[in-house]
This record gives structure tokens, C-alpha cells and sequence, in this order.
């Protein structure tokens, strides 16, 4: 498994390479429409049968077997097997006649990475007309070979099929032919009617399904290379501290182990932190001697920084006017003065993990001034650029392949692990394997940013909301641009000036403050929504409740009758109030919103978000029993996520995983930090879901629009929490305003 030496493999070479590994068809979006396949990628070698690696997004063999590649990171949003049955429904290809192998990082795919639920929008329509464009070819190569019209002939089957005589070729039969013609221009390509669909809305199981339960190595936890040794990375306990001097000699003295070093590594809190490498026989080697290192860290500014320092640090800044002004509109101050009733409350949600099962890992080959990766990764560009950035390898030296991810959830979008595990290959002289532990993972996280939002809110005498104030005090990095110091808030820590009910408020103030923090953030499923909506369709639900309005009501009242709500500023999102208003209707419809009378203990709560590209509705209804237990007893959750569900098993999963993920990032996890320190370092200190904790139920309905087909791994997720908490305050009257929910007491009597 020698790293193959890509110095001179450009884009046209690595598609001509595999199309001369064996026979077949090979098409991907390089074609440009001219000329011909075979001269694009090479004519197909004689050898039927023979092994072959793609490097484009179609490969139909002799045999009659469709090669499909899955060019996104497949995190366990099921992409791996949604995006090929895009192309599969358009090729009219049997899927029992499909096989779908993971694709590495290539500059002949385009945008490879799993974030922002963009994979499906992003490709859906390329990957229709990819298949569309085989399809019409193989067609094209039939009807010659039959001397007949095209027009005559059909696909189905995975053949083409003559209607007047019945004759039938497989697409295994038509391959050399069609390679042989003159590519179409995509723009001429007719895609379905989706009233025509076979397999796209259906229930399709993930292709790796068998290979996940029964414990086949898929994921990259799971790599085994000939003579490969064994690596962890001790990193300083306060974030961006330094190695002054270590035990070296005395490990590397140990049993099994090879070698130990210091890599001095960068300031970025995101990239190649300084630390210790010890290398093994063994993963268990590496481990035990790892807690026999002796570190003397020079542990910087950061040391004394505390959750308690940041809390009293929160207290006095939302006093204080913000440092930012994002939106003003009218005069707050004024309209709560003359408000009929106002409302004050301050919420807060504590820096968390992301927690994925399979810790970060990393293998790593550095031979003849070229490197092998092979990765869990979200972003696998990202990595090569990281290691190109901090250790000079050139990214064209670079091979790296995406293996499985066992979750992500923003996490696997970060490179550093990546880059640690190259900067220790370059120093070993065989193929290494990194591997963090559980104490890694949740103390050298990119966690979701931690945030205080103080609120203040009035409604008039008819009880419609006239005033919206929000000073959010957020956490922000210290970076350099431009050639001076900086404070960067982190990943989901900026708030937008158009967040609802910006726009919609005519008296409306939105400022920002932020505390300086070492603590390093990054993307989080959903990130910002995943607070943001808890935030404020709870404090939402507060002012319903004061001025003595039906939630629904209000809400519906607050987005009005506007179609679209233009976005404001550059970045500005329009927002289509119809596309909510339908799913507020659909959600209230089906969960029987406000005709069930529920006894003290029991409530309905209701909250509604837009996300990437999607507009979410959800009701919860909750238990709370005298004790102060909660059971969450229904959700009904209405998605507007566009014009077709590609993979119904899959949407349903999304959605529900949402649900559960909501539910258990609402009640329990939470990391405090002390001495600059994250305290929390296994699941035993920071819980999970488990399965009594499980909504008994959960009910999904897909309201179908004429709008382009969106993502679904994160829209679903922010309406969850407010949802749950709302029902919490019709059951038993108390408001949840700090995350997790065990800080509140919810016993009653």
C-alpha cells in the first residue's frame, strides 16, 4: 500500500489512469461536451473484469455492474447511499445492479465535505443530470446499434429497450459504444418528471447497513497497514500552553515503545498544537506509557481563566450597552415604557463537546517526500490545506483517503488531529496510527461556543409584541489579520442582525459583547441555530404567556402576512414566511394543537425555526412527574425541506436523530472549566442520551413544495429544545432559561 506518487497526477491523468484499468463507460463532471468519452478519459482497455479504481462518478462495467462514487464524507447522514441513487434514478439502473465505493479526496469531484446539510442542494441537480447523460448515451449507442430512432427506444432496467420490436440490449452490452460517441451537452439532457420516480422518495437502506452491524473495518479507527506502528499526542491541559521539558529518555525506554519527541507546533488553537508524540508497537504500548510521561507545561495566559470568571465576566457586560450594535429599529427603550406588559429574562448554555463515539484518529504515511492519509474526516480538503499551511508538504504530494466517520456533528470539519498525525509520520520511518482517547476528545474539542443572552421584551394592549431587546455576550478567540490582534467569536457565537424576530419588530435592538477565551470553537450541528432557537422561541413563548395569547397565535401574528422577508446586509437571508406559516398550520393539524385539556403535569409546547434551507415546525409533549422527572411523551415534527425526499428511510432517520440529539443536548451535557482547564474528561462526568430518556414517539410529515431540494442532517435539531421547554412551563409553570436542563428544578406539588 505504497503511497502512489501524485506529483505529475493532475485531474485529466488520474481520470485517463482508472478508465485504462479496466472496461467500461466512465463519466464524471469534467465531461465539457465535446468531442467524446473515449477521448476525454481514454479508451477502455480490452481486459473485462479487471480491477478498478474510480476516479469519476460512473463506471458501468462489461459485466453490467454500476460503479457509483460517493465523492462526500459519509458521517452517518446516509449521503453515501442518497447522492448514487440520485444518479441511479436518472441512469434507469436497478439498484440491485449498483455498487457504491467511497471516494478519496480529488480535485475531479468538486467540493468535497459534510457540513451545513449542503451536500444534497449542492449536488442534487449536477448529479440528475449526470445520470440523465449516461443514460442518453447508452440510449443513443443502442439505437445505432438497432439502426432505429432514438425516440424508439427507452431505458429501464438497466437496459435500453426498442418498443416496436421489443429488443432489449444491457447496459453491460452498449459500453464500448457509447464511450465511443460524442458527449452531450448537459443543458440538451431531458431529466425525469419526478411523477416518474422508481426510486428517489422511496425507503432505501444505507449500502453500508450489513457492513456497520456486522463490524466491518469502515471507519478510520478501523485502518490496518503492513508494519504500522502506533501514536498518541499529549497536548497541554490549559489551552495553548507549551512544552518546556519532558520525561523523553524514560519512555522511551518502555516496553514496545519506539520512539518519543516534542513537536514544538503553532499558535493556532485550530491547527498543530505543541506537545509530546510517543510512538509504539502497540495502541495499548502508547497508552500505558503515556501515563508514565512527566510534562512541566508553560501553560500561558489562559491558566486562570474559569466557567465562574466567565459567568461574573457575562453578569457585568449585560449591564453595560453592547459592544456591537447588529440591528436597530425604531426605539426599544420608548416602546417598553409604553408597553401594556414587559418581560426580563437572561438565558445561558455552557461550552459542550460534540462527543462523537468514534474518538478522532488519524493514519499517517510519510515516504519519498510524499504523504498518505487516511482519515475520518468532514472536510478533507481542509486537512491537506492544514498539513500544506504547517509542515510545507505541497498538497499535490498529498494523497488522502476518506474513511467513514462514527459521527461528526460539526466536529470532523476541524483538521487538527489530521495534521498531528502527519507532523508524527514525518518523523517515523513507517506507516502511523493516531489514536486520542476519550479524555482527548472532550478536553481538546472545538466546542460548541458557549453564550448569555439578556432579553427584554413588551407586548401592547392587545397583546402584540412591540419591543424586542437582546444583548448577546458571547466568547471570541484572539486572532492576528491584517497584521493586528484581534478577537475572532467563535464558530455559532455571532449573531445575526436578521435572527428572528429581526425584521419582523418594529421597535427592535440586537447588540454583541464578547469575553476573551482560549477555549477553542467550531462548528456545531446546526451552529447558532442550536441555541439561538431555544433562546428566543422560549422568551418568545414568555411574552405569549404574559399578554395571555395562545403561543400559535402569536407566532403566527409575529411573521404576518409578508411572503418573502428580505435579508438585510450583505450576508442577509430572505425568509419566506409563507414556507413557515405552512408548517406553524401543519404542525399545530397534526399534533391536535389546543384541543386537549392536559392535567397538571402534562403540556404542549410548540417552536419553529429556519435553518439551513429548511423550515422546521415541531410540538412536544411532556410528563414532568411531582418528583421532577421528565418523560417526553410525542413529537410531531412538520419539514419543508423543498420539492423532493430523495431517500425516505433516510429523512425519516435525519429528522428523528434530531430529535433525540435535541433532546439529549438539552438535558445533560455541559463542561466546566477551571485553572484554564476542562474538567469533564469521560462519559462518566459528562452523560449521554440513553434509551429510557428516548421521546416515546416521534412523528414526522414532510410538507412537499415547489421549492429546490435542501438538506435535512441539521434544520431539524434547534426547534426541539424550545419546544420541550415550553411544554415544560405548560406543565407545571416553570421557565427553563439555563441549559442543561438539570440545572432546573423541576419538581412540583
Amino acid at each position: 500500500m505504497n503511497a502512489p506518487d501524485p506529483a505529475s497526477a493532475g485531474r485529466r491523468n488520474f481520470l485517463r489512469s482508472s478508465a485504462l484499468a479496466g472496461g467500461g463507460l466512465v463519466l464524471g463532471f469534467y465531461l465539457n461536451g465535446t468531442g467524446n468519452a473515449a477521448e476525454q478519459v481514454a479508451k477502455p482497455a480490452a481486459a473485462p473484469g479487471a480491477e478498478f479504481k474510480p476516479n469519476a462518478f460512473i463506471r458501468i462495467g462489461r459485466d453490467g455492474i454500476v460503479t457509483l462514487v460517493s465523492k462526500q464524507p459519509e458521517i452517518g447522514q446516509g449521503i453515501k447511499t442518497s447522492l448514487p441513487a440520485v444518479i441511479a434514478e436518472e441512469l434507469e439502473v436497478s439498484w440491485k445492479d449498483v455498487r457504491i465505493v467511497q471516494g478519496d479526496l480529488d480535485p475531479a469531484y468538486g467540493r468535497q465535505s459534510a457540513g451545513g446539510s449542503t451536500s444534497t442542494p449542492t449536488n442534487y441537480e449536477d448529479f440528475r443530470r449526470l445520470g440523465a447523460t449516461a443514460k442518453a448515451m447508452l440510449v443513443e449507442a443502442a439505437a445505432r446499434a438497432w439502426k432505429v430512432p432514438p425516440g424508439e427506444c427507452f431505458a429501464a432496467d438497466s437496459a435500453v429497450h426498442h418498443r416496436p420490436s421489443k429488443r432489449r440490449l444491457g447496459y453491460g452490452q452498449l459500453v464500448e459504444a457509447a464511450a465511443a460517441l460524442p458527449v452531450p451537452d448537459a443543458k440538451s439532457v431531458q431529466v425525469k418528471d419526478p411523477k416518474d420516480f422508481k426510486l428517489l422518495g422511496k425507503r432505501i437502506g444505507g449500502v453500508d447497513n450489513h457492513a456497520v452491524v456486522t463490524g466491518q473495518p469502515l471507519f478510520g479507527v478501523d485502518t490496518r497497514l503492513p508494519g504500522m506502528l502506533y501514536a498518541v499526542y499529549e497536548k497541554s491541559p490549559v489551552f495553548g500552553g507549551k512544552v518546556r521539558r519532558a520525561n523523553l529518555e524514560a519512555i522511551k525506554a518502555l516496553p514496545g515503545v519506539k520512539d518519543a519527541f516534542v513537536i514544538e507546533g503553532t499558535a493556532d488553537l485550530r491547527g498543530l498544537l505543541p506537545g509530546v508524540a510517543i510512538v509504539a508497537e502497540s495502541t495499548w504500548a502508547a497508552w500505558s506509557a503515556r501515563k508514565q510521561m512527566q510534562v512541566e507545561w508553560d501553560e500561558g495566559r489562559f491558566a486562570d481563566h474559569s466557567w465562574a470568571g466567565f459567568v461574573a465576566e457575562a453578569q457585568r457586560l449585560g449591564k453595560q450597552p453592547g459592544a456591537t450594535t447588529l440591528r436597530k429599529d425604531g426605539d426599544v427603550n420608548a416602546a417598553l415604557a409604553g408597553a401594556t406588559r414587559t418581560v426580563e429574562a437572561a438565558y445561558s448554555y455552557p461550552f459542550i463537546s460534540h462527543a462523537s463515539i468514534e474518538p478522532q484518529n488519524c493514519t499517517a504515511w510519510f515516504k519519498d517526500g510524499s504523504l498518505e492519509l487516511w482519515a475520518p474526516t468532514q472536510n478533507p480538503a481542509a486537512g491537506q490545506e492544514l498539513v500544506t499551511a504547517t509542515l510545507g508538504i505541497p498538497k499535490d504530494r498529498i494523497v488522502l483517503h476518506i474513511t467513514r466517520s462514527g459521527g461528526g456533528f460539526g466536529r470532523r470539519l476541524s483538521a487538527d488531529y489530521i495534521v498531528e498525525a502527519a507532523a508524527i509520520a514525518r518523523k517515523v520511518a513507517a506507516p502511523v496510527k493516531l489514536t486520542w482517547t476519550r479524555e482527548d476528545d472532550l478536553r481538546h474539542d472545538h466546542f460548541r461556543a458557549a453564550g448569555f443572552h439578556f432579553l427584554r421584551g413588551g407586548t401592547d394592549a392587545k397583546g402584540r409584541l412591540i419591543a424586542w431587546h437582546n444583548h448577546f455576550v458571547t466568547f471570541a478567540n484572539p486572532i492576528t489579520r491584517d497584521g493586528k490582534s484581534t478577537l475572532q467569536p467563535g464558530s455559532g457565537g455571532s449573531l445575526s442582525g436578521d435572527e428572528f424576530p429581526g425584521r419582523w419588530v418594529d421597535n427592535c435592538l440586537l447588540e454583541q459583547s464578547a469575553i476573551e477565551c482560549g477555549v477553542p470553537m467550531g462548528p456545531w450541528r446546526a451552529p447558532g441555530s442550536n441555541v439561538f432557537a431555544w433562546v428566543f422561541h422560549s422568551f418568545i413563548d414568555e411574552l405569549a404567556h404574559a399578554a395571555g395569547r395562545d403561543p400559535l397565535e402569536f407566532r403566527l401574528e409575529i411573521l404576518g402576512d409578508k411572503a418573502i422577508m428580505p435579508g438585510s446586509g450583505e450576508r442577509g437571508t430572505p425568509y419566506d414566511v409563507s414556507r413557515m406559516r405552512r408548517v406553524l398550520l401543519d404542525v399545530a393539524e397534526k399534533s391536535g394543537w389546543g384541543k386537549r385539556k392536559f392535567p397538571k403535569g402534562q403540556g404542549q409546547g410548540i417552536a419553529f425555526h429556519f435553518s439551513h434551507r429548511g423550515y422546521i415546525a415541531e410540538v412536544a409533549e411532556v410528563t414532568v412527574a411531582r418528583d421532577g422527572s421528565l418523560k417526553l411523551d410525542r413529537v410531531v415534527v412538520s419539514t419543508d425541506i423543498g420539492a423532493q425526499i430523495v431517500n425516505l428511510s433516510g429523512a425519516e432517520n435525519q429528522v428523528e436523530g434530531s430529535i433525540v440529539d435535541g433532546l439529549g443536548t438539552l438535558m445533560f451535557p455541559e463542561l466546566n472549566i477551571e485553572r484554564g482547564r476542562i474538567v469533564q474528561g469521560n462519559f462518566n462526568e459528562y452523560p449521554l442520551i440513553r434509551i429510557p430518556d428516548a421521546p416515546a414517539r416521534v412523528e414526522v410529515h414532510f410538507v412537499k413544495t415547489d421549492y429546490p431540494v435542501t438538506g435535512l442532517g441539521e434544520p431539524a435539531f434547534p426547534p426541539l429544545a424550545p419546544a420541550v421547554c415550553n411544554a415544560i412551563f405548560a406543565a407545571i409553570g416553570k421557565r427553563v432559561r439555563q441549559l442543561p436542563l438539570s440545572r432546573t428544578d423541576l419538581r412540583w406539588s
